[in-house]
């Protein structure tokens, strides 16, 4: 038997607390003495471990309380930490000789299963259990975006027959804020288009003497296609994930299960005004971004290559024709329907918590822009079936 009292401890003997082991050829005896109070230095639960390390042997613990004169949490520790270390190496733990009371505090404080519901599961399965869960959550996700798109028509119907339940004063406050609140970043961005457009392509113009053919790079690159796909990626990122929020929020706070309670459909109240809201102003802040981007074409032009307004303006005219403006603002009024779509059908997906808000957030933006770029394509190739 050997002795493994802590450093420091109190001057009492009979008052310090003690632990000693009884070696045998595979196990430990731990005999516990004296108060083992939080108030007083206590043995750490390291002293097994150094005695385990020296004799490999060792398969079982057990314990004699026998000369245990008062406890507290302080034991219940000492304890929690030794059966750790001793489920690290696969060593039985015997409570039979510990006080009725700490057996029924280990029994607790070890019957507390592992909460895995807020862990990923990073484990993987083998390929075919990964593709079936895959195709299962593509055609999960497809039903439930053709049944918001039925929804959606069907409000959308209401309203043409006038029998549509939202609210005027909404919408015109969601027209306001898509519209007059998103002038100033489509400005900016548009500039700053228009700018590096015409400097790009003066680098290569410059070479052949055709730098006046800046204003039919510009003028037409902006207005058939940069200047709407520029605005859908704005509002992508600033309205659609604010619709995304907004009624994932709701849905979180239970306001939507308050909606259909009082016999309010949330599609007609909620998502409507939001999809009409931005399918009417993104032809209008397109055309604006157009502009501007032309704006930003003259002003490298006039500063950077002596070409004077009215021969940059004359050279626009001519190179820029309706079909264009045509295309460009059909193209923002699709962008516009799909954002507002993927924004509200995100928020209506969304979970009940806090995360969930900001993972179908993020979603919204993704799918807008990612719809913006596959709708550029499908007009792109209408428009060279169609030769316009």
């Amino acid at each position: 038997m050997r002795n493994a009292n802590a450093l420091n401890a109190p001057r009492e003997a009979c008052e310090s607390a003690q632990v000693d082991f009884t070696v045998s050829a595979d196990s430990i005896i731990l005999c516990l003495s004296g108060s083992w109070m939080l108030v007083l230095p206590l043995p750490s639960a390291n002293l097994l471990e150094d005695e385990i390390n020296k004799r490999p042997s060792i398969r079982r613990i057990a314990f004699d309380a026998r000369s245990l004169k008062g406890w507290d949490t302080g034991l219940l520790t000492f304890l929690i930490d030794l059966i750790t270390i001793c489920s690290e190496r696969q060593i039985e733990v015997n409570n039979d000789g510990l006080p009725s009371g700490i057996q029924r505090l280990l029994a607790l404080a070890t019957a507390v299963p592992e909460n895995k519901s807020d862990r990923k599961d990073h484990e993987e399965g083998d390929v075919l259990s990964r593709l079936t869960s895959v195709l299962f959550g593509f055609y999960h996700s497809t039903l439930e975006t053709l049944t918001f798109l039925g929804s959606v028509a069907t409000a959308f119907f209401r309203m043409c027959t006038g029998r549509a339940r939202f609210r005027r004063s909404d919408l015109l406050r969601l027209i306001q804020h898509c519209g007059a609140e998103a002038v100033p970043i489509v400005c900016l961005i548009s500039i700053l288009v228009g700018l590096i457009l015409a400097f790009v392509g003066s680098i290569q113009l410059k070479m052949f003497g055709a730098q006046k053919y800046i204003a039919d790079l510009v003028g037409i690159s902006m207005v058939r296609s940069m200047g709407a796909i520029m605005t859908g990626i704005i509002m992508a990122g600033r309205t659609g994930a604010s619709f995304a929020a907004q009624i994932g929020t709701m849905q979180v706070n239970e306001e939507i299960d308050a909606l259909k309670t009082a016999g309010i459909p949330p599609i007609e109240f909620l998502v409507l005004p939001r999809i009409l809201a931005l399918a009417v102003m993104m032809p209008l802040l397109a055309l604006y971004a157009d502009l501007m981007g032309i704006l930003g074409g003259l002003i490298v032009s006039v500063a950077g290559f002596d070409i004077n307004f009215i021969e940059y303006y004359n050279e626009t005219r001519a190179a820029v024709n309706l079909t264009n403006v045509g295309i460009g603002l059909f193209s923002s009024l699709v962008f516009g329907i799909l954002i507002g779509f993927a924004g509200c059908l995100r928020g209506m997906q969304c979970g009940r918590s806090a995360s969930a808000v900001g993972d179908m957030t993020t979603s919204a933006v993704v799918t807008s822009i990612v719809s913006i770029i596959i709708a550029t394509a499908v007009i792109t190739i209408l428009c060279d079936v169609l030769k316009i």
